[in-house]
């Protein structure tokens, strides 16, 4: 993508998050901005990669979830970057050729890739806007045409409120979304934390964010409290709120038992950040391996959970 002439009025000579993601994911579609920035943060961050990939592990199976076992058919992805392989709709197809799939993101070389790369238009629509701004997404055209909010819609923010500022008051964004959908509807959560890395690697972290802080959009990383209190209006489905890779895992038990929150029965953190090696692991046959980032006791430092509306 580096050698393609990007859409008129953008600067690609900024970092983009999403395009950084990408090229976490092994794929092209990124500019040299953003694989150097990504590079910087690998150099300080080795396990960026591994938990870019257990992110993706981990929403497949919450898409598998909601469409096979919750009866989803309905799915608004906030934030969701570029649809690359195992993405929301390849996913939600799959089990239901009647799903629906509204990505949102606010980079206009996201949507226009996305929009190319998309070959189900009648299933699948791109909404260019800012996730912040719940009203112009809720009322645009194409998710209108789409989504039916009188029935249950999937809100997927997966790998994306890191990026809103305290200030820009996720709980309250999420809450608007919560408000408009129906009963039954769920809200799909992955977030990084500083409950891991900011006691394993206090100087690395710091750099890290220091690279994200170049970027238009800098991450801002939640204690499992903080984020738990994101799900407001939604019961946690089981597991409830847990480890990135610990979210029904293909193979239970693998990661630990189930419902482990990663904490000890006196609150504190369940895992060892004394370092390690990178261990692989498998997460069935559908999502692959997943690897597990060193340095944070074998923990991508991240927490994932799936609400449902009542």
């Amino acid at each position: 993508m580096g050698e393609v002439s990007p859409p008129s009025g953008v600067d690609v000579t900024m970092p983009n998050v999403a395009r950084m993601y990408d090229y976490y994911l092994g794929g092209k579609d990124n500019y040299a901005a953003d694989r150097e920035a990504a590079e910087q943060v690998i150099a300080v961050m080795p396990g960026s990669q591994a938990g870019a990939r257990a992110n993706r592990a981990f929403l497949v199976r919450a898409v598998r979830y909601l469409a096979a076992e919750a009866g989803i058919t309905q799915f608004l992805d906030l934030g969701a970057g570029l649809p690359t392989q195992n993405n929301v709709h390849e996913v939600a197809l799959s089990v239901n050729p009647d799903a629906r799939v509204v990505y949102v993101d606010w980079d206009p070389v996201v949507c226009a890739h996305s929009r190319a790369l998309v070959r189900t238009p009648h299933n699948v629509g791109v909404v260019e806007a800012d996730l912040r701004r719940p009203d112009a997404i809720l009322r645009h055209e194409t998710t209108r045409a789409l989504l039916d909010f009188d029935r249950p819609v999937a809100v997927m923010m997966v790998s994306i409120l890191h990026f809103v500022d305290g200030s820009d008051d996720p709980q309250g964004v999420i809450a608007q979304y919560r408000d408009a959908t129906a009963a039954g509807s769920h809200l799909v959560v992955t977030h990084l934390t500083g409950d891991l890395l900011e006691k394993a690697r206090p100087e690395e972290t710091e750099r890290a964010k220091e690279i994200y802080r170049r970027t238009a959009t800098p991450v801002h990383l939640r204690a499992r409290q903080q984020i738990h209190e994101l799900f407001k209006g939604y019961d946690l489905v089981d597991p409830g709120l847990v480890w990135l890779t610990d979210w029904r895992p293909d193979e239970p038990g693998l990661y630990g038992h189930d419902g482990y929150d990663g904490h000890d029965g006196d609150g504190h953190d369940g895992a060892d950040a004394s370092g390690g090696p990178t261990l692989l692991r498998p997460d069935g046959p559908r999502s692959g391996v997943v690897e597990e980032a060193p340095g944070y006791g074998g923990r991508i430092p991240a927490y994932a959970g799936v609400g449902r509306k009542l």
